[in-house]
């Protein structure tokens, strides 16, 4: 095994052919500028030729990931001018949905370990793999209406393209959480797994992918998962629209101000 090389906000290991991205940002790897940062220099940098696989997982505790950094959202339209907001979050979205696409369309086999929370941009982030293996503990949601919104990252079309709209509505238009179990039932998780079970059963994922040979398993994956491209620029539209309206400020206001460990923590499935 390769050192791990370390980011402020993930930790990357290489393994025979496998490389693994282990999200490690307290509390809970919320998606602002520093782990957009962190990601970009991970996926922009990989070695093609190398990689034969990639797993996407959390050290921390409460979970994959609970989404985009609300705080910072909030802090950035108070802090900057009226007729610059716009353009920042523009500049923003675009970013995060080219490195989404980037992760979505490797040419290797991709696998997310999903343990604890997988809410709003964290489970779009884990929308980008191939697989998803849910440990016991797992919760998927969009809560993204409870603040005026919808997913901002591509969620809607990679969730439609992989289990269609009925699911997409129900998650989205409810803002519940799906457990481990409904995941599988509705073919958004590949398989159910014990509590801290979850990483070792993508390594073994990982080692099976990697024994096709390379040129065979990138043309199977372009074949079998293409990206929804009018729909994802549809998406960042809609998006933008909605981010800079009052309700929505005032949506983020009552978030950043609440001081519960979960303020918009929804009901499971």
């Amino acid at each position: 095994m390769n050192a791990p090389a370390t980011d402020a906000c993930v930790d990357v290991t290489t393994r025979d052919g496998v490389v693994e991205v282990a999200l490690s940002t307290e509390p809970c790897n919320e998606i602002g500028e520093p782990m957009l940062d962190a990601l970009e220099g991970v996926f922009h940098s990989l070695d093609l030729d190398e990689t034969r696989a990639v797993i996407l997982y959390s050290t921390v505790r409460r979970g994959f990931s609970a989404g985009a950094d609300l705080r910072a959202l909030y802090e950035g339209l108070l802090n900057v001018d009226e007729s610059e907001q716009g353009e920042r979050i523009e500049a923003f979205i675009h970013r995060i949905h080219a490195l989404f696409d980037l992760i979505d369309q490797l040419p290797v086999t991709t696998i997310a370990a999903v343990h604890g929370v997988c809410f709003g941009g964290g489970f779009e982030l884990a929308l980008t793999a191939d697989i998803i293996v849910a440990e016991r503990t797992a919760r998927f949601a969009f809560p993204e209406l409870r603040l005026g919104l919808i997913p901002g990252f591509g969620g809607i079309p990679r969730l439609e393209r992989d289990v269609g709209g009925a699911v997409v509505r129900d998650l989205l238009l409810t803002g519940r959480s799906y457990n481990a179990a409904k995941a599988v039932s509705v073919g958004l998780a590949s398989q159910q797994v014990g509590r801290g079970e979850g990483l070792e059963v993508a390594r073994a994922i990982a080692r099976q992918a990697t024994r096709f040979e390379p040129t065979v398993q990138a043309q199977g994956k372009a074949f079998c998962k293409t990206l929804p491209t009018e729909r994802l620029d549809a998406e960042k539209t809609q998006f933008l629209e909605m981010i800079q309206r009052p309700i929505v400020r005032e949506a983020l206001r009552r978030f950043v101000e609440d001081d519960g460990p979960m303020p918009w923590l929804p009901g499971d499935a």
